[in-house]
């Protein structure tokens, strides 16, 4: 399949907490359920619509209504009654259009469910080739697994990591406030929170397991 050079932004039904979203003409924008009002919010006109739109209010549960007798190529209905998370099912069309770069927004606040649902799709894309990042207007998140994370001397901020499984082993960090060489992280334990950027260039590593990592601005 080839690879799209532009990255897919989904626009989800949580918590919205930016008041813009940068989008070039190769990006892919989809709305999620809700999230179509939040890109009416944000002057997005997306290019796929999906969802079971049990969270849309009847203006723009209309627009979808028509957009499905006039563009119907640009609205996917799901039934409520699924396996998939709406998030997921969007991930999964984007996956099959041949792009591996995911900038979620609104997938944060609201049910706590639903955020950690996005959180394991996150891990989801990691495991399919795909990245992707959590967006709101404090930080973001992204999911490590077996690899290296670098950071640039100019980030500012926190950074916390936590293991997603019952241990992720061999990390490292360097050039943070608080170092780890060799360590392991539990999920029963919070070591990981509240690491602090100081100016220098910072590494992060995990030769094995998965890491939660959520940044803080």
């Amino acid at each position: 399949m080839e690879r799209q050079k532009g990255k897919c932004i989904i626009v989800a039904a949580g918590e919205l907490t930016v008041s813009e979203i940068g989008v070039d003409e190769r990006d892919l924008v989809v709305a999620v359920d809700g999230g179509l009002a939040y890109c009416g919010r944000l002057g997005l006109e997306p290019d796929l619509v999906i969802g079971d739109f049990d969270s849309v209010g009847e203006e723009w549960l209309a627009r979808v209504e028509l957009w499905e007798r006039e563009r119907p190529g640009r609205v996917v209905r799901l039934k409520p009654e699924k396996d998939d998370t709406d998030t997921l099912a969007a991930i999964r069309v984007a996956l099959e259009r041949g792009y591996d770069s995911f900038w979620i927004y609104g997938a944060t606040g609201g049910r706590l469910e639903h955020t950690i649902a996005n959180i394991q799709c996150l891990l989801f894309l990691k495991r399919h080739g795909a990245v992707g990042y959590m967006v709101d207007g404090r930080g973001m998140c992204f999911v490590m697994e077996n690899e290296e994370v670098r950071f640039g001397a100019s980030r500012k901020g926190y950074l916390s990591l936590f293991s997603l499984g019952e241990k992720a082993r061999g990390v490292d960090i360097r050039g943070m406030k608080y170092e780890l060489s060799d360590a392991e992280i539990s999920n029963d334990f919070p070591i990981g929170i509240s690491n602090e950027f100081i100016g220098q260039e910072a590494v992060v590593r995990v030769r094995q397991g998965q890491l939660l990592g959520i940044l803080n601005y």
